[in-house]
């Protein structure tokens, strides 16, 4: 079924999964809303193979776009991946150069196919250090799909969550320094008006893969109540088979946020 947006533009339908896979039949309210990826194991998906880490990083391409896919096909409304953060800047100079090319490359490529789809694209980080094609293409990206409203696909670039805070308590600092914010009325509520995405709704699911198990900075706010899921496939393997696997285990657990609910049945 062709969908169309609330001025009427026409999305395509995702390309089927190769193995003709489809989507579990979850419930809707089942359906974790925001779903986000620490995409870990490139470097290590080429070694094993005796490529260069770049390769790596070109075969994560193809995984990132299919569970793009996948999220569409399962209707989660949020897809939020770390694709180079605040620390990555500490990797060989040759490995961030590549990165930076290669992010401005993808959305070269791949933009107009994430438009038809009714992707609307979004970009969480620090402009500081980042290349200026990067943000320029970054923000072209979010200007073209502005009004998409199928998936929203937040591309965490240069992005810290420890640096998001930081940044969002010197902006509600000057606020109150120059009388536009009230220190007696700040609350949760405030602060979340000043991150990154202020309309970004909190995680639901957390994916790490690689089999690594820590949070590395990964919207840290936003992940207060998330539930975690950690697989051992190195992300270039990773596909919307196992984006429904961690989103059909999400579905089973007890979610209190802090108070006692009746067990499922």
């Amino acid at each position: 079924m062709t969908l169309r947006n609330d001025v009427g533009t026409r999305f395509r339908d995702p390309h089927p999964h190769p193995s003709g896979a489809r989507p579990p039949a979850l419930p809707r309210s089942l359906v974790p809303r925001h779903v986000g990826i620490v995409m870990d194991g490139n470097g290590r998906w080429a070694k094993r193979r005796g490529l260069a880490r770049t390769k790596g990083h070109e075969a994560g391409e193809d995984a990132l776009f299919d569970c793009v896919e996948g999220a569409i096909e399962l209707g989660v409304r949020w897809l939020s991946v770390y694709a180079f953060s605040t620390e990555n800047w500490k990797r060989s100079p040759d490995e961030v150069a590549f990165l930076m090319r290669f992010t401005d490359r993808v959305f070269g490529r791949r933009i107009a196919d994430m438009d038809a789809l009714g992707v609307r694209v979004r970009w969480a980080g620090r402009r500081p250090r980042l290349w200026g094609n990067v943000i320029r293409r970054l923000e072209s990206s979010e200007e073209r799909t502005r009004d998409n409203d199928r998936l929203t696909l937040v591309m965490c670039v240069n992005y810290g969550g420890r640096a998001e805070i930081a940044d969002a308590a010197a902006a509600i600092a000057r606020d109150v320094r120059d009388g536009r914010l009230r220190a007696d009325r700040i609350d949760e509520a405030t602060v979340s008006r000043y991150l990154d995405e202020p309309d970004m709704p909190d995680l639901d699911l957390v994916i790490r893969t690689s089999g690594e198990q820590r949070l590395s900075n990964f919207l840290l706010w936003q992940a207060a109540y998330a539930e975690f899921s950690f697989v051992e496939t190195l992300w270039p393997d990773f596909d919307r088979r196992d984006l429904w696997q961690a989103c059909e285990e999400y579905a089973r657990r007890d979610r209190r946020y802090g108070g006692i609910v009746a067990h499922r049945a």
